[in-house]
């Protein structure tokens, strides 16, 4: 997401690395970078120019300049014009508590509103809400096949009528939410061009006829420019009140996001990431806003994590780690969990610093397969005494597992690998159990982040105490020292060089 864009922002940077602090004549040329990062970006021309005019008056006008280093001044200079320019904050959907919410999806053809509309159904129904999914796209074949496909697959109900009048399907479904007890309703809109006076009529009988919370218009970012020109003329026809990016795991470039806000007004809403069904993010300005300067997304991989933790197994697995009793069958649990998160890709990108690390590199994610086959092909003694496997017992699991050679004989390297590596993370496992890394106090510590991960983080670059951020002894806080926890213990690196260098003189004297 973003990736050359990331690249053009972190280029702009470099020339300031180094500088004993921000002036005219160093600023010139890390703007003149960040002007060619947003064109290239399909930024809308304007917008770039306002966009750099302002970083560029922050910049000169900042007053301390002797104690951070310009690099880093000029970072969050930036970081926070891209929030700015984004939306500052987080618009929520706005749900209706007196009734069922309707909320209408529409856009161009092509977008992804039909599955936008199964993705954003399975995430309510997983936040607790009764979601009815509504086929009004009577206009595209297989529309309506599509939308049950996916309610089937989500187990959410579907109101379809074949031929039938889309504004009185949309009707209809509000009586079939009351009847039901279900308390939001999707309805996925035929695609249209804003050009097109009779489809752009029937959008606004349909909000006319079911008053929707939310009017959101899905578009493709990979389109750039010409998206933000679709929504801005939506707007003015049905007054969207929020938009849902697609295919943002395929745009490098990002102009669509960064303009669309400025341009229309318009917040973004949600984001799809991916073609599964639970490939849908929230969208949160500041956490974007690292995401394209390389920052990561510490919040968002804390949320992907606690949403495939079980609590009880979580504990249960600290109590095993504690004794250094994990197993092979524990460890396939973990995978398991890893994959639901996600790309394995995606979720090392939303580490600090990893992202841009990552840029051509290619993560065989087949391998977890792979390891899944072999762990499958073990008995359950094996799989609790990896020790008790012998070479007889390793053709059995390669040949299980379809692990041959070319002369077909059963292929023992892939086993004895997963052994070993099993073994050393074993030992690992043993010497972090020592430090008291699995102790309960250390996990009682950890309750804090499924409160408000997001405010901890915010205290501890603050340089304010987290209060809730668990220690880990000898490893200091999980998420990393804050500023003033950083400069303590540079200062006490010093008294200890002095108090050292003291001693070695008095050891010469005598």
């Amino acid at each position: 997401m973003f990736d050359s864009l990331t690249d053009r922002m972190n280029g702009a940077f470099k020339s300031l690395i180094g500088q004993g602090k921000i002036s005219e004549s160093n600023i010139d040329e890390a703007v003149r970078e960040v002007r060619v990062a947003l064109l290239e970006a399909d930024v809308n021309i304007s917008i770039a120019r306002s966009f750099v005019e302002r970083i560029k008056t922050e910049a000169q006008g900042e007053k301390v300049l002797t104690a951070v280093d310009p690099g880093e001044m000029f970072v969050k200079i930036v970081h926070d014009a891209i929030v700015n320019l984004l939306g500052g904050e987080r618009e929520e959907i706005s749900f209706n508590p007196d009734g069922p919410t309707v909320i209408m999806l529409c856009g161009l053809q092509g977008a992804g509103k039909t599955t936008t509309c199964g993705k954003l159904a399975s995430r309510f129904k997983g936040e607790g809400r009764k979601p009815l999914l509504v086929a009004a796209d009577v206009q595209r074949p297989a529309a309506i096949e599509q939308l049950r496909v996916l309610g089937r697959q989500i187990d959410v109900q579907v109101h379809a009528q074949e031929g039938g009048d889309p504004v009185q399907i949309c009707k209809q479904s509000l009586e079939i939410a009351k009847l039901n007890n279900l308390d939001t309703i999707i309805l996925d809109t035929a695609g249209r061009l804003h050009v097109d006076d009779e489809l752009m009529n029937e959008l606004e009988k349909i909000v006319k006829a079911t008053k929707p919370s939310e009017i959101l218009f899905v578009c493709d970012a990979m389109i750039g420019q010409s998206a933000v020109d679709t929504a801005e003329e939506f707007n003015k026809r049905l007054g969207i009140s929020g938009a849902v990016m697609t295919k943002m795991d395929s745009d490098a470039r990002g102009g669509a996001a960064l303009s669309l806000r400025e341009l229309t007004g318009v917040c973004i809403k949600y984001v799809t990431v991916g073609e599964k069904l639970d490939a849908i993010e929230e969208f949160h300005p500041e956490r974007m806003a690292g995401r394209i300067l390389g920052m990561g997304d510490v919040v968002s991989l804390v949320e992907k994590a606690q949403s495939v933790v079980d609590e009880k197994e979580a504990e249960a697995m600290r109590a095993k780690l504690e004794k250094n009793k994990f197993t092979l069958e524990d460890f396939q649990k973990q995978l398991a969990q890893i994959k639901k998160m996600g790309s394995i890709k995606d979720l090392l990108g939303l580490l600090p610093g990893i992202g841009s690390k990552l840029k051509g590199l290619d993560i065989d994610e087949s391998r977890f397969k792979k390891i899944e086959a072999l762990i499958q092909s073990m008995t359950p003694e094996e799989r609790q005494n990896p020790e008790v496997i012998g070479l007889p017992r390793m053709k059995r699991i390669a040949k299980g597992s379809g692990n041959f050679d070319v002369n077909g004989e059963p292929a023992t390297r892939p086993v004895k690998e997963l052994l070993k590596q099993f073994t050393q993370m074993k030992k690992m496992i043993g010497k972090m159990g020592k430090l008291g890394m699995f102790s309960s106090e250390t996990y009682a510590g950890m309750e804090g982040l499924d409160a408000d991960p997001e405010s901890m983080l915010a205290a501890a670059e603050r340089g304010e105490d987290p209060g809730q951020l668990p220690s880990v002894p000898g490893m200091g806080s999980v998420f990393g020292k804050s500023k003033k926890q950083g400069a303590k213990a540079q200062q006490d690196k010093k008294k200890n060089r002095k108090k050292e260098k003291e001693r070695r003189k008095k050891r010469k004297r005598r």
